[in-house]
């Protein structure tokens, strides 16, 4: 790979670094051709994309991006793949599910939203995580949540007291 084939590549990968708030690093070393094609399916299912990158090249990235990737740049060693997506726990859940069938691909740490996990262990913290549409959901449930029983209650209210006087101007 030439000079400016490298630095194509590296203004490409920090775009993508910069653009997206949601990056996964895991490694799918020793996977087959056929399982790593299943991988790229259930990835672009998930709307995630999924690259294979040189370490050295992701680093330099890093370093150009303007985001603080902190411990993630230590933890580039041996094969690396990048999963970048719009959802904070998607590629997490893609993980999961596929390791069902495989030990890989393994973990190796996130970028999401500013946050910064290292580690395989972290993987059911990350399939946890709420997505922003799915925390915005629960707030205005929340907030809905005491004006419809304020209007239950006027409106149950109404025809026990409309009841209330039925039975007394009967009487």
């Amino acid at each position: 790979m030439t000079r400016e084939e490298k630095s194509k590549v590296i203004d490409n990968l920090t775009g993508q670094l910069t653009e997206g708030n949601i990056i996964y690093l895991a490694d799918i070393s020793g996977l087959n051709a056929e399982t790593t094609s299943n991988l790229r399916r259930a990835c672009f299912k998930a709307n995630i994309t999924l690259a294979v990158v040189k370490n050295t090249l992701l680093a330099k990235a890093m370093e150009k991006s303007d985001k603080e990737f902190g411990e993630l740049k230590d933890i580039l060693k041996g094969n690396t793949s990048l999963m970048i997506s719009d959802t904070g726990n998607a590629p997490a859940k893609v993980i999961k599910e596929f390791r069902k069938k495989s030990d890989k691909p393994l973990l190796k740490g996130a970028y999401i939203e500013e946050s910064i996990y290292v580690g395989d262990d972290l993987l059911n913290t990350l399939v946890d995580i709420k997505s922003k549409e799915e925390l915005i959901g629960e707030i205005i449930g929340l907030l809905q949540s005491p004006a419809k029983n304020v209007i239950s209650a006027l409106q149950s209210g109404g025809s026990k007291l409309s009841g209330i006087l039925k039975t007394l101007s009967e009487k």
